[in-house]
């Protein structure tokens, strides 16, 4: 589950779940995708991936 902590900067530590979660994701939106990194980069930009959190 991913964790918030807080100091000078926030940052989000991420275990091997929620890696895997958006390796897949990223795996999923650009599989069609055969051109350049800028065009990778272009679909990612307009598409949202999310981590669950675990309550």
């Amino acid at each position: 589950m991913a964790r918030i902590i807080e100091g000078k900067r926030r940052m989000i530590k991420l275990s091997v779940d929620d890696i895997l979660s958006v390796v897949s994701q990223y795996q999923y939106l650009t599989k069609d995708v055969t051109d350049s990194y800028d065009m990778v980069r272009l679909r990612l930009e307009y598409s949202n991936m999310y981590i669950p959190e675990d309550l």
